[in-house]
């Protein structure tokens, strides 16, 4: 990668349901300050591949890096939005409230998010250019 420091590096991984399969040999490297799209058709192995990466499920093999760690050392700085399927999207919260979201285990118990967690979430937003979705029902986006 040119020497670009990885944000992101996976390596050799493999994920299996049941002992079968889904993911093998998967290697990705994504350099510090991209953005990036995983893309395929339904059934190929995008979430699973993001929940790998997340710990959420355990790999059969391989590993995976984040800014040159293991996920467990980084968690703080990773956020994770799921799909339709794991949410109440009917329940009334905006998008913004969703990112803040993520402060949450910076803040600790019974605490509220206040300036400062609005503004970093405003700035993650302008980050992937939805600042202007802010102010939206997180029911009135696509699941894509």
């Amino acid at each position: 990668m040119n020497g670009n420091p990885k944000a992101l590096e996976v390596t050799d991984l493999t994920v299996a349901y049941a002992e079968k399969p889904v993911l093998w040999d998967v290697d990705l490297e994504v350099p510090a300050g991209t953005l990036m799209a995983i893309v395929g058709p339904n059934g190929a192995g995008k979430t699973t591949l993001i929940k790998a990466i997340l710990g959420l499920i355990k790999p059969a093999a391989g590993q995976v890096l984040i800014r040159g760690k293991a996920y467990a050392e980084q968690r703080r700085r990773v956020a994770y939005v799921p799909q339709r399927g794991s949410v109440d999207w009917d329940f009334p919260t905006s998008v913004l409230d969703v990112v803040m979201m993520g402060r949450y285990g910076e803040l600790g118990w019974f605490r509220r998010p206040g300036k400062k967690e609005r503004q970093m979430a405003l700035d993650a937003l302008e980050k992937v250019g939805m600042h202007h979705f802010a102010g939206r029902q997180i029911s009135q986006l696509s699941g894509g």
